[in-house]
């Protein structure tokens, strides 16, 4: 598969190495293109920089921005990814306090991306691992929560060929659960040293 990464963040490059892991073609785009030229510098296999300018030819787009970026370039894109599996990794998390979700009550991150481009196959995965294990080669869970059967299937075929286990959890509504159990995980992460926030960092696209 073709997997266009956005967002050349620690995110984004650890679903890049894991994507190259498997043998996939990556391409990563970011708002400041040095950043992505930078990060495929770092990598192994068939991966190259491309302008931030829409979904091209990829079979997966991995949105490993920060809320609400995921939503914006959905919106902005919703045509050209008509029928794409669009990948959504964001935690829409308060950083500030790391005690509640950003998004209105009802809803997820990924529920919203699926709005702003309804012909997409919206996918939440890849969202509770941290970045810095995820960039590793352990065989780590991928929870997948998705409505369409075929966009679920792409992201276990990713999710398993770099290695890691894909489980499904249900439909997209489930990643308002996936997303409030990383809240969480990253509440427990900063209470006992902080270690999260130098991994799991996406930037701003």
């Amino acid at each position: 598969m073709e997997v266009l990464i956005v967002g050349a963040g620690n995110m984004g490059r650890a679903v890049a190495t894991r994507a190259l892991a498997g043998g996939h073609r990556v391409r990563i785009a970011d708002r400041e293109p040095e950043r992505a030229r930078a990060v495929v510098e770092e990598l192994d296999g068939d991966v190259a920089a491309v302008e931030l300018d829409g979904p091209g030819r990829a079979d997966v787009v991995v949105l490993a921005v920060p809320y609400p970026a995921d939503r914006e370039i959905a919106a902005r894109w919703a045509d050209a990814l008509a029928g794409t599996t669009v990948v959504d990794v964001t935690n829409p998390v308060d950083f500030s306090t790391l005690d509640d979700l950003v998004t209105p009550p009802g809803t997820s991150a990924a529920e919203q991306v699926a709005r702003a481009a309804p012909r997409a196959r919206v996918v939440k995965a890849f969202n509770t691992t941290f970045a810095g294990n995820l960039a590793g080669d352990r065989p780590l869970d991928v929870f997948i929560a998705a409505d369409d059967d075929l966009a679920a299937a792409h992201v276990a075929t990713l999710a398993a060929d770099g290695g890691l286990r894909p489980i499904r959890v249900g439909g997209l509504k489930h990643a308002r659960a996936l997303e409030a159990f990383q809240l969480l995980h990253m509440k427990v992460q900063d209470q006992i040293g902080g270690r999260f926030r130098t991994s799991l960092t996406m930037q701003p696209v």
